[in-house]
């Protein structure tokens, strides 16, 4: 063809260029529509949480007061917000929240040295002795823990502790053993020295896992806390308690419900601990 024939074209191409097209979700995501689908889905489930959570906490709220006025002098007396409840929720979730962080602060530092290529020969072992706190029933390892420490919520911390050390501690090695090779041979590659690419690559790419393995110690401290006024620790385990001895259902009731508000609450800022923490695009 000759050139009078692209004359034309070449001319509107030169004094209309082609306009460009607005972006859309799709176009400026590069993740395939799975994952942006996975990813939704979570974050629906991390706004979703808190509603449900104040849902049960107003549903609560309403079964209490109609309690309050039925009159009943036992459950009344049993149910004092100011005096019992209230300093009873204090106390479970004191427990809960320090034995948490001493798991931490022992599990994640612990399960990192067992990672390395010169101590991983040990690994077994350890792993070994900080399932025995989960092999042990709750009620017993209280009652040993009470034998060598005495009653009070320090023994409890501490029995908690242990009893909570093996998720954190498994997921923490199992999210640094999952990060691939090859991405830490390129930092290391790059200059980075080893811990450098322990604290930069390594242990971000492990924060999903090991934030699911405290999650999972949480939910087992709150539980265990309620068996904590056995050994003088208190909380609301003395509601149930007396729930049972008064074969009053509705003191069960109230004392099982807080402690469900406790144990959802925590694992709902356990979530957004997280998506805060976890690096963009995973």
């Amino acid at each position: 063809m000759s050139d009078a024939a692209y004359g034309p074209a070449m001319n509107r191409v030169d004094t209309q260029p082609e306009a460009v097209p607005e972006p859309d979700a799709t176009a400026t995501s590069s993740a395939p529509p799975a994952t942006r689908r996975a990813r939704a889905i979570r974050t629906a489930g991390l706004w979703l949480a808190p509603v449900m959570i104040g849902l049960l906490a107003l549903l609560f709220f309403f079964y209490y007061r109609g309690l309050q006025a039925d009159g009943n002098s036992t459950v009344i007396s049993a149910l004092d917000w100011g005096d019992k409840l209230l300093p009873q929720t204090i106390r479970i979730v004191y427990i809960a929240f320090w034995s948490t962080v001493i798991v931490i602060l022992v599990a994640v530092p612990l399960g990192i040295v067992l990672t390395r290529p010169a101590v991983r020969r040990i690994s077994p072992f350890v792993l070994a002795v900080a399932n025995s706190g989960q092999a042990l029933p709750a009620y017993g390892l209280l009652v040993i823990f009470l034998g060598i420490m005495g009653q009070g919520r320090f023994t409890v911390i501490v029995a908690l502790s242990l009893y909570a050390l093996l998720p954190v501690l498994r997921n923490t090695m199992v999210g640094l053993d999952g990060v691939d090779r090859s991405v830490i041979e390129a930092g290391r590659g790059m200059g980075m020295t080893k811990m450098q690419a322990l604290t930069r690559i390594e242990l971000p790419l492990a924060v999903p896992i090991v934030i699911a393995g405290v999650r999972t110690a949480l939910t087992l401290n709150i539980g265990m806390a309620t068996l904590a006024f056995l050994i003088g620790g208190g909380g609301l385990g003395i509601t149930i308690q007396t729930g049972l001895k008064l074969n009053q259902d509705p003191i069960l009731i109230v004392g099982a419900w807080l402690v469900a508000l406790v144990a959802l609450s925590f694992d709902w800022l356990g979530a957004v601990a997280e998506r805060v923490l976890k690096p963009r695009g995973l």
